[in-house]
Formats: structure tokens, C-alpha cells, sequence
């Protein structure tokens, strides 16, 4: 154990070193991550499905009345609007909706794409505004007459926009696009004759 222990000193530590230290934590570090690596992600995806399948969503089987590709995308920044704007207790800056889709004017792919990069950009402001005095407070729910706290609505903007990421994602394989977040497939060894 001794040896695999200072195998990895001597292997990883270079490059530990080479990083510096790290930034302090904070609690608005421990926020914004999750919602950096859901903007990465989503991002990437609406980026790389093609603008003629931003009107897909699935037909067979349960999938009646669902949400296309493009109303994922806009649903996702429009949540992440509003609970952003709820943690820094201002009135959501874009209109919800119906069904919390975003406003109908966001027709093309440069528009939905764009609207999601500013979802992000405002979310991860409000992300930088938690503390570990104001984690707690209680702030009007966005969604209802009940209360929530701000720590709360922030958990909810990473897991709702990974929720819809999952969406996304098998809207995605369904039109054969490889999410760029997911592993890609390595080519079968060419065989030497």
C-alpha cells in the first residue's frame, strides 16, 4: 500500500503542483458547479443537433403531446430563468410561456441556442450571489403562493436542466447525434490482410 501510495505522490503531484492552489470554496462555487456542467453539456447539444430537427419529439409509443427538441431546450433556459431570478429576487427577465416553453418568438435554432446561452449566463449570476448567510432564506416560490428557500431553487436549476438534458439527449440518439458530452464510440481495429 506504501508503494502504490507514493507511486501516485510521485506520478499525480507534479501535476497537482503545476495547478497551484486551488480557489477557496465557497458556497456559491458549491452552486454554480452544477450548473457549469449543465450549461457545458446542454449547450453542446443544442448546438450539435441540426436546426432541421428542432421541431422533432418522439411519436411512438407514450410520447403524445410532449415537448420538441427546440421546446426542451427553451423549457430548460426558461426554469433556470425563473428560479435564477427568485434566488436574486427580481422578476423573471424573459417571459415563461405556455407550459413554461419560453416566449413563441424563439423560432430558429440561432434564437433557442442563444436564449439558452443567456439562461446560463444569468443562472450562473444568481449562482455567484449564494452565501452561506443566504442559502437559507426564505424567498417566494416562483411556482406557487409557498415559500422555498434560495438554496433550494438553486439545487433546482442544476437537476431540473439535467432532467431535460435526458430528454434531450434520447431526442438526440433518436436522430442519430452522438451528444457531445457522451463518450464517443471508438471505430472497430481495422483487420491487416
Amino acid at each position: 500500500m506504501k508503494i502504490l501510495s507514493l507511486s501516485f505522490l510521485l506520478f499525480a503531484a507534479p501535476g497537482l503542483f503545476a495547478q497551484g492552489t486551488p480557489p477557496p470554496a465557497t458556497v456559491a462555487r458549491l452552486y454554480e458547479g452544477p450548473v457549469r456542467s449543465a450549461e457545458r453539456d446542454i449547450v453542446s447539444l443544442a448546438e450539435a443537433m441540426p436546426a432541421s430537427a428542432y421541431s422533432f419529439a418522439p411519436k411512438d409509443g407514450q410520447f403524445k403531446g410532449v415537448r420538441t427538441f427546440a421546446q426542451q431546450v427553451t423549457h430548460a433556459a426558461t426554469v433556470l430563468y425563473v428560479v435564477s431570478a427568485g434566488i436574486l429576487g427580481e422578476k423573471s427577465p424573459v417571459e415563461s410561456g405556455t407550459d413554461e416553453n419560453g416566449a413563441a418568438s424563439l423560432t430558429t435554432k440561432e434564437q433557442v441556442v442563444q436564449y439558452l446561452k443567456d439562461a446560463f449566463t444569468y443562472g450562473r449570476k444568481a449562482m455567484q450571489s449564494m452565501t452561506a448567510e443566504n442559502q437559507l432564506d426564505a424567498v417566494p416560490s416562483p411556482f406557487g403562493p409557498d415559500q422555498t428557500t434560495r438554496g433550494a431553487l438553486a439545487s433546482e436549476a442544476a437537476w431540473h436542466s439535467f432532467d431535460h438534458y435526458g430528454q434531450m439527449v434520447v431526442y438526440a440518439r433518436m436522430n442519430g447525434i452522438v451528444p457531445p458530452a457522451s463518450p464517443q464510440p471508438v471505430p472497430p481495429a481495422t483487420k491487416k490482410k
